[in-house]
């Protein structure tokens, strides 16, 4: 007999809710779609399961027969998907500082949903990671250069701030325009940073460049004064440092957060982490 899992789901559904409209709606098709799976159902089986006849939806003795074998079949089915996605995991890249509370409210989202588990995964350089396929999907902020093929979901965007040394000239300031970055040497992250002389038209860049690879070298060499940098304000909640201090940077272009994946990769894992990732009123 040709029945397939699609058909006992809706059965259940319509001999749950004793109605095609709510069920319908649990099951997120219309009520023509639903009534046909039914139909299709009762004739691969040449039975009549549902009693149409009456204001409500009733089964034939033989359909309460059949949901009770039913029942037990969708719990079985259910319980050893269970025990398969609590064993899956998607693995999450990131260079610094995972912005919050999405983070925490995607996750938790996205494995309630599925079941499944969140590994964050901390690198240097997500997008090559991404490349390497060491990952399903990475956190990027700023203007990034994605792997060909790969596809990249803007979020949101975070506002900037400027950091220094605790003896720079700098802190006698009370703010830091974006049009005078260019007076001061400029620490960059070239691996993962989010501002750097191709931030600024070529008439406007930093003379002073001074570059790191990854955050905590950043960091320890505005720390240590050999120049300022440019980071996203979470940096001043998230990254406490006794020798550093933040500046209020005016004028400066947001820097965006965005998520890169490629979609031959795990598709319906990465389709359900973008579904919590991304809430329905922002998706385009």
């Amino acid at each position: 007999m040709d029945v397939e899992l699609r058909h006992l789901r809706a059965f259940a559904s319509v001999a749950r809710h004793r109605s095609f409209s709510r069920a319908a709606e649990e099951l997120l098709i219309t009520q023509p779609a639903l009534s046909r799976t039914i139909a299709q159902l009762e004739g691969n089986l040449s039975v009549r399961l549902v009693d149409r006849s009456s204001r409500h939806v009733e089964l034939t003795d033989t359909g309460a027969e059949f949901l009770l074998h039913v029942e037990r079949v969708l719990a079985t089915l259910d319980q050893a998907l269970a025990v398969v996605s609590h064993r899956i995991t998607l693995r999450l890249g990131f260079s610094w500082l995972l912005p919050d509370p999405w983070t925490q409210e995607t996750v938790s989202r996205f494995e309630e949903a599925t079941g499944a588990t969140v590994s964050l995964t901390r690198t240097d350089d997500p997008l090559q990671a991404l490349r390497q396929r060491t990952l399903d999907i990475a956190v990027v902020r700023g203007e990034i250069d994605a792997p060909r093929g790969a596809r990249t979901v803007h979020l949101f965007d975070e506002p900037r701030i400027a950091v220094c040394s605790e003896h720079s000239d700098l802190t006698r300031f009370d703010h830091l325009d974006w049009t005078d970055v260019q007076h001061w040497t400029l620490v960059v992250n070239t691996v993962s940073g989010t501002t750097g002389p191709w931030s600024w038209p070529v008439d406007q860049r930093p003379e002073r460049i001074i570059e790191t690879t990854n955050y905590d070298e950043w960091l320890e060499t505005v720390a240590a004064g050999r120049g300022i940098g440019i980071v996203p304000e979470v940096a001043q909640r998230r990254s406490p440092h006794p020798a550093v201090r933040f500046v209020p940077l005016t004028n400066a272009p947001a820097s965006p957060v965005s998520l890169v994946h490629f979609p031959d990769a795990r598709r319906t894992l990465i389709r359900r982490f973008l579904e919590a990732a991304v809430p329905v009123t922002t998706r385009p």
